[in-house]
């Protein structure tokens, strides 16, 4: 974080500073599992959404250096199914930061561990709300675009 950064007034009267969506990227690795997938040996979708929301929120918390509760899921839809013993590899970045909220893009690549072939299984954005201990919404941290990409 540059000092120059502007800095916002947080609801408790500290300043906050603008920061990049590279310092909250996370990356997770999962196998699927015979106990994770339906009776065809495809992974059942409410598995790679929990994936989703689990890094999702754990880039949240990363940006908003707070707790952080999903509240919403834009269109998901499923393009290339995750068999088991494949790989799902799940990215998230923040994309948006507003007053309370923050919307996070998050990304599903299927891998076939043995060949190394990857795919694009799906993609969805969650929005996430920032809370304090009393479960109220919080002031998130402005968001700092660096490339073209997180300009757009």
């Amino acid at each position: 974080m540059a000092s120059s950064d502007p800095p916002c007034e947080a609801g408790n009267g500290s300043q906050m500073h603008a920061v990049s969506p590279s310092t909250s990227v996370t990356v997770m690795t999962e196998m699927l599992l015979p106990n994770q997938a339906n009776s065809e040996g495809v992974a059942q979708g409410g598995q790679i959404l929990a994936w989703m929301d689990l890094c999702a929120g754990i880039t949240a918390r990363r940006h908003a250096r707070s707790p952080a509760i999903t509240v919403g899921l834009d269109e998901l839809t499923f393009e290339k199914p995750l068999k088991v013993g494949e790989v799902g590899i799940i990215k998230a970045r923040v994309t948006r930061a507003f007053r309370t909220s923050l919307e996070i893009e998050v990304t599903v690549q299927v891998e076939n561990p043995m060949t190394g072939d990857s795919a694009h299984c799906c993609r969805g954005f969650l929005t996430f709300v920032t809370v304090g201990h009393d479960l109220r919404p919080t002031m998130v941290r402005p968001l700092l675009p660096e490339t073209a990409e997180e300009r757009a």
